[in-house]
Order: C-alpha cells, then sequence, then structure tokens
C-alpha cells in the first residue's frame, strides 16, 4: 500500500497514527499542497477532489477522505480496535471524531485561508483569526463533552486511543500553529500529552515525516 499525503495534512496525520497503531507497513509518498502538487492531472486523475491523503490499495482501489480511511483500516486490520463494541459508545466515539474533521478542519484549512485571501482580501493576520476563531469554537465544544463525562478516561473514550483521539490530535497540533491558548481547554491538553507519549503518535507528528519543513 502507499500512502499519498503531506506532512503539514491534518487528514494525513491522523491516517498516519492509525497505520502506526495497528502495524501496518506502507510506503510513503507526499504532495506538496502548498506548491500545488496536489492539483497535477496524474494526481487528480487519482483524487478528483485534489485533496491529501489517498491511499492506494495493492489491489490499485484508490482510497480517500481520512475518515473512510480509517473505517476501512479499521475494518481490515481489526487490531487494536479504534471504535469501542457497543453501538452507543461507538456513536459517541465517532461524534467526537467529527468535531474536527466536519466542524473545524474544513473551514481553515489551507484552500479556505487561501480563498479567504485572495477572493475576499483577508490579510494573513485576519485569515489567522478566522482559523483560530473556528478551532476555538470547535474546541470549546469537545471540552465541554468529554471534561466532565464518566466515559472519558486517560484518553477522549476510556483508556485506550480511539478514532476520536487520531482526529483530536492533529488539530491540537494545528491550533499550535495558529496561537490558540490551550489553558482553556485542559482536558483535551491532557489527552494531547497522553497521545504523545505513545510510539504511534510520536512517530505520526508532523515534524518526523520525510517531506517535514521548519
Amino acid at each position: 500500500m502507499k500512502l499519498i499525503g503531506y506532512f503539514r495534512s491534518s487528514a494525513a496525520y491522523r491516517v498516519r497514527i492509525a497505520l502506526n497503531l495497528k502495524g501496518v507497513a506502507v510506503e510513503h509518498a507526499s504532495r506538496h499542497l502548498r506548491r500545488g502538487e496536489q492539483k497535477s492531472p496524474d494526481y487528480a486523475a487519482l483524487n478528483p477532489q485534489k485533496l491529501v491523503p489517498a491511499l492506494v490499495l495493492d489491489s490499485g482501489e484508490v482510497l480517500t477522505q481520512s475518515l473512510a480511511i480509517l473505517e476501512y483500516l479499521e475494518e481490515t486490520y481489526p487490531q487494536p480496535p479504534l471504535l469501542p463494541r457497543e453501538p452507543v459508545e461507538r456513536a459517541r466515539v465517532r461524534a467526537l471524531a467529527l468535531i474536527p474533521t466536519a466542524d473545524i478542519h474544513p473551514i481553515q484549512n489551507l484552500r479556505v485561508m487561501g480563498y479567504l485571501r485572495e477572493k475576499f482580501g483577508q490579510t494573513e493576520e485576519s485569515a489567522f483569526s478566522w482559523s483560530r476563531h473556528w478551532i476555538e469554537t470547535g474546541f470549546d465544544a469537545y471540552e465541554a463533552t468529554i471534561a466532565n463525562d464518566p466515559r472519558t478516561g486517560a484518553f477522549s473514550h476510556g483508556d485506550a486511543p480511539t478514532m476520536a483521539d487520531l482526529c483530536l490530535i492533529p488539530q491540537v497540533f494545528n491550533a499550535a500553529r495558529f496561537k490558540v491558548d490551550m489553558k482553556n481547554y485542559p482536558t483535551i491538553q491532557r489527552i494531547y500529552e497522553t497521545c504523545m507519549q505513545l510510539p504511534a503518535f510520536d512517530a505520526a507528528q508532523p515534524a518526523k515525516q520525510p517531506d517535514a519543513e521548519a
């Protein structure tokens, strides 16, 4: 298998963590998003959305969208599980995962920031302010959801990493770039610190990727 990503992509980061946790070895390839390499005809043929990640299976099938890839890995490499067994618990984990992946990331990612600057004349500072606002809005909800829920353990749900954590941690990294004050989110910060002690999370971080830049 080959994972096509970008070191700073939150979506690719989620998939890297899952692959590491499940011990699945893949070939890594990169498309530099800031240089527009994802828009090249060869990549557009693989992924018409021109986004990363894309997971190219040994069969030649191409999987896109990070959550779909996570679900595929969960179904084909079930150990260790990233979703609880009980349906209600699974729904809670999926709902938590959707806060960063559906409510935060899509409206403050690279192409949205670029559109704000190019089409609406926003400055770098105002575009950063936009991103910070939506990260904080999402983190407010995530923190409130997990802070006093007895199902929250060492991680977002229980005492083992779940899909929720795989989606949360890349957004915490992203929050640092936009100068979000994590003192307002003590439970998220605690979970982040717990996750980053695990080799699977540590090895997946942007700075440790072959295409990493300062």
